[in-house]
């Protein structure tokens, strides 16, 4: 009897600790989301506060980043065409019984056609200033820098956002300190909430240039790399195909 009394009194206890103390603590597990929610030192602020110069700045790192992304990604794509076209003139080119029917064999698009047809152009005959062996010589070598300009073009861009970058945001963290000094300056005393909010964005900003900079140096030298890899093999192409046609006219 004793026992059912017991359980009837701690089941009305636990009910009673429900309704009164259950309340309380999802007051205070909301509180935390409701500061979340309304935290003035994130880059949600930096949005709604509308700050026109953080937001111009913030801007042209938005730009700078997604040049970035999109020229890697398109050149990536241009150098392993034609790293592909360099694997077809292993493949066919030299395996072909003429010079023509070799370059045939060649996509249209292809650089070293280019180069080739350069080539079988010059060898036609030289210039009464140049011989046909140094004319051959400057065709190709024309042909070839004007593959490398082509290759190198955009990269420079690259270049340009991993220096500068970090010195954009670091225009957005001189401007964040400037407002803290500002608003210490206009309530006369020195406050963690005058000079939390706008340092807080001055760090975000620092933050996003060295993120858009990062990136941008480690696709540069990926790039350049690649270049010289072309490069190399164009060289190759063009002084083996120099060496042919020299002794083809002799």
């Amino acid at each position: 009897m004793n026992s059912k009394y017991l359980t009837i009194a701690a089941a009305v206890v636990t009910a009673a600790t429900t309704f009164v103390v259950g309340p309380a603590f999802a007051q205070e597990a909301a509180a935390p989301a409701a500061a979340a929610a309304s935290n003035p030192y994130g880059l949600v602020h930096i949005f709604e506060r509308g700050n026109p110069v953080q937001l111009g700045i913030l801007a042209v790192l938005i730009i700078m980043s997604a040049g970035t992304w999109y020229i890697a990604f398109m050149k990536y794509l241009e150098q392993q065409r034609i790293l592909s076209q360099a694997l077809v003139v292993e493949k066919k080119f030299w395996t072909s019984a003429t010079l023509a029917e070799g370059i045939d064999k060649l996509p249209k698009n292809s650089v070293f056609r280019a180069v080739a047809e350069a080539g079988q152009k010059a060898s036609q005959g030289g210039t009464t200033l140049v011989g046909l062996n140094d004319w051959i010589a400057m065709s190709l070598t024309r042909q070839m820098e004007d593959a490398n300009a082509r290759m190198a073009g955009g990269v420079s861009f690259l270049a340009s956002v991993g220096s500068t970058s970090p010195f954009v945001g670091l225009i957005g963290t001189v401007w964040g300190i400037l407002e803290a000094l500002i608003s210490i300056g206009v309530a006369g005393q020195m406050s963690i909430d005058k000079v939390a909010g706008p340092v807080g964005e001055a760090l975000i900003m620092t933050a996003i240039g060295l993120v858009v900079a990062v990136p941008a140096v480690l696709l540069y030298n990926l790039l350049i790399r690649r270049n010289k890899i072309i490069t190399e093999k164009l060289r190759g192409f063009a002084g083996d195909l120099q060496a042919y046609l020299i002794t083809k006219s002799k």
